[in-house]
């Protein structure tokens, strides 16, 4: 499967962005998807993600409560609604895929995901 993420941008705090995660290529729906993020001089994170089936999901602490994952199979699209957003927020975006069995959710880190989109840069001003 191959990936692109588009919807990044500038935004103030508080403010929401919904990036997108847009595949191509056969079984979508058999890939669980993450989005992860790096900040300049850190290591990615992830920061979401979802199972192939759409019904389990996983957040860190640092953004439960704030960002939403989902997944449209017909349209092989996963959306990142972003909300409440904070300067420590920028970082450049990436999603990212694995191929999964049944309804299993990997961890959600990067080792674990084996087909990566380019980023999308999101920084949030104070």
């Amino acid at each position: 499967v191959q990936l692109q993420a588009s919807g990044g941008g500038l935004v103030q705090a508080g403010g929401s962005l919904r990036p997108s995660c847009k595949a191509s290529g056969y079984s979508f729906n058999y890939y669980s998807i993450g989005w992860f993020r790096q900040a300049p001089g850190k290591e990615r994170q992830g920061v979401s993600c979802i199972s192939r089936s759409g019904f389990s999901t996983y957040y860190p602490d640092s953004v439960k409560g704030r960002f939403t994952i989902s997944r449209d199979n017909a349209q092989k699209t996963v959306y990142l609604q972003m909300d409440s957003l904070t300067p420590e927020d920028t970082a450049v975006y990436y999603c990212a895929a694995v191929r999964t069995i049944l309804s299993n959710l990997p961890e959600c880190l990067p080792r674990f995901y084996d087909s990566w989109g380019q980023g999308t840069l999101v920084t949030v001003s104070s």
